[in-house]
């Protein structure tokens, strides 16, 4: 298979197109393709200007449409668990935002009707985000969303998004909105691939938790017509058009083979020759932490506590939070669980935490430093862990997103240990690689983010489908970071661990134990193929393939140089 550039369309002379791409979820899926539908015909803004008299009619029609979207988006919400609800419950949020609903109210005293009103008011937001770039662009597309479901409810269209299909089929769009991808059902679409977006975009994100193969940044995506027989590989990161029949079942037979001996992995992880690692889960809820111990997961090694906030207009109270924290710990009694303390800002942005006219929020007031303006939400937060594991008596380890000097480590593990629990922080800063030794004099472990180191250590944004490459976990200078945190950990004995998206990729997965890496933390549905497969291998070829994907150059060199090691071993 070809492993040129993700933009690059390579095709053999008279067989099938091979489409490349950034692979983001193992796993191999053979079905017709479909593609988005409804696409909301959206109003003309030379629509007949409304009359003074009915503009209070049109504000009242259009907090009825916005209302319904976010009642249906809720409902999902609900019915889901993990990033997906939290990603239904944050859009059903922006349906309801003020400053949408202010903006929409002075278009129509300016004579717009509801739905001109809305289309308006959606690009002044889509063009605020766009101009911030980062993490805040990823917005656009949640914005766009919520526009066209509240446009089909004012004019009576069909709700945009993806339909399931009756016959399993493959999911192709230039892009989707993370609602959309939350909602799929794993049994009618049986994989994805998108022309933009990054490996650690929410709809990467989103089918690493529904187990569906993908790719993404696939350049000549949008040439392949709806139907056509795609088979998509997502350990190699291809879309192959009109494949071969005869090869393509094999290798869907092959990757169906690999899940079947997947099935029977209990955990705990270790190498053939004996070397424990911890394979841990990353939660959003009880409903999550409790799927995650059904997958065989040793404990938690990220708790995302942006749930127990998010949709909030207010900072929760410290008995709903511990009230949610507990949950997770009854999961696993006495087991390990990793709280991260609220890591708003940027992409996450809340009201009463974060400030809102930021030129730059990827590098502004997020995670640790939100306690800058409002230290009492860090102080009651930390309140309502000790609570939450008084209550069912855990001993929680907790850790602060977005740490870059030592004595911001310091002062958040002096307010850990004074309630009794163990401290740590994200490794997402490379100062923190940098100075790993030193922090770890005031920390009891470190939790290596690579999502974000990546984007900080290659200055490309984690979000942006160009540069997808750039932010490939497998850049050599990402996880030469890696190595510098491993070892400054193994130097005094402390754990460090993976709770990025890279800990989900299996073969990655030994590169990161063979640097030293003692515990990594991934989606539920990817711990059974990760410890899996760790199982099949010795320490010393997890050392010997980390050292071929240091020597490589790119993460395409990094990934063939590691296969063929592990092949000959």
């Amino acid at each position: 298979m070809s492993t040129t550039h993700p933009d690059v369309t390579s095709t053999g002379a008279d067989g099938p197109v091979v489409l490349t791409g950034t692979p983001v979820v193992p796993g191999v899926a053979l079905g017709p393709v479909i593609r988005p539908h409804g696409a909301v015909q959206l109003p003309s803004e030379d629509a007949e200007p409304v009359a003074e008299a009915d503009r209070a009619a049109e504000k009242e029609r259009f907090t009825a449409a916005a209302e319904v979207v976010a009642g249906r988006l809720t409902e999902r919400a609900a019915a889901a668990s993990g990033v997906s609800a939290a990603v239904l419950q944050t859009t059903a949020g922006l349906a309801r935002d003020r400053g949408l609903l202010s903006t929409v109210e002075q278009r129509i005293d300016a004579g717009a009707s509801a739905p001109v009103a809305t289309v308006g008011a959606a690009q002044q937001f889509a063009e605020l985000f766009a101009s911030l770039g980062g993490l805040m662009a990823e917005r656009v597309t949640d914005v766009n969303d919520v526009r066209d479901r509240i446009v089909a409810e004012l004019t009576g269209q069909s709700e945009p998004g993806v339909t399931n299909p009756d016959t399993p089929s493959v999911l192709l769009a230039d892009d989707l909105a993370p609602a959309d991808t939350a909602g799929l059902d794993p049994a009618r679409v049986i994989a994805l691939a998108t022309r933009l977006g990054g490996s650690t975009s929410h709809t990467a994100i989103i089918a690493r938790q529904l187990g569906l193969p993908c790719v993404v940044a696939v350049g000549g995506l949008a040439d392949v017509p709806e139907g056509a027989l795609v088979l998509v590989d997502g350990e190699e990161g291809t879309v192959t058009v009109d494949p071969d029949p005869t090869e393509a079942e094999t290798r869907v037979d092959a990757a169906k083979q690999a899940a079947a001996a997947l099935a029977g992995y209990t955990g705990p992880a270790r190498t053939a020759d004996g070397h424990a690692v911890q394979v841990l889960a990353n939660v959003q809820d009880g409903a999550g932490a409790r799927a995650a111990a059904i997958a065989h997961a040793e404990g938690v090694g990220l708790l995302r506590t942006e749930l127990a906030f998010l949709g909030h207009s207010e900072e929760p109270s410290v008995e709903e939070q511990a009230q949610g924290y507990a949950g997770v710990f009854e999961a696993f009694p006495g087991g390990k669980v990793v709280v991260r303390t609220l890591d708003a800002g940027s992409d996450k942005p809340l009201a009463f935490a974060t400030p809102a006219d930021e030129a730059n929020p990827a590098l502004g007031v997020r995670g640790l430093r939100t306690t800058r303006l409002n230290p009492g939400i860090l102080t009651r937060q930390l309140d309502a862990v000790k609570q939450a594991a008084e209550a069912t008596g855990a001993t929680p380890w907790v850790m602060a997103p977005m740490v870059s000097t030592v004595a911001e480590a310091a002062d958040f593990a002096a307010a850990v240990r004074e309630r009794g629990m163990v401290p740590g922080v994200m490794v997402e800063v490379p100062s923190v690689a940098l100075l790993a030794d030193r922090f770890l004099q005031h920390l009891d472990f470190l939790s290596i983010g690579t999502n974000d180191l990546s984007q900080y250590t290659l200055a490309a944004d984690r979000l942006s489908g160009d540069l997808a490459d750039l932010t490939d976990p497998w850049q050599p200078a990402l996880l030469r970071m890696v190595q510098l945190t491993a070892e400054a950990g193994q130097r005094v004995g402390k754990p460090v661990g993976v709770c990025g998206e890279a800990a989900a990729d299996p073969l990655l997965a030994c590169v990161l134990v063979g640097l030293g890496i003692t515990s990594l933390s991934c989606a539920a549905s990817s711990v059974p193929g990760v410890g899996a497969k760790l199982g099949t291998v010795t320490l010393d070829t997890c050392r010997r393939a980390a050292e071929a994907a240091l020597a490589a150059d790119d993460p395409q060199s990094a990934r063939a140089a590691v296969r063929e090691v592990l092949d000959a071993a």
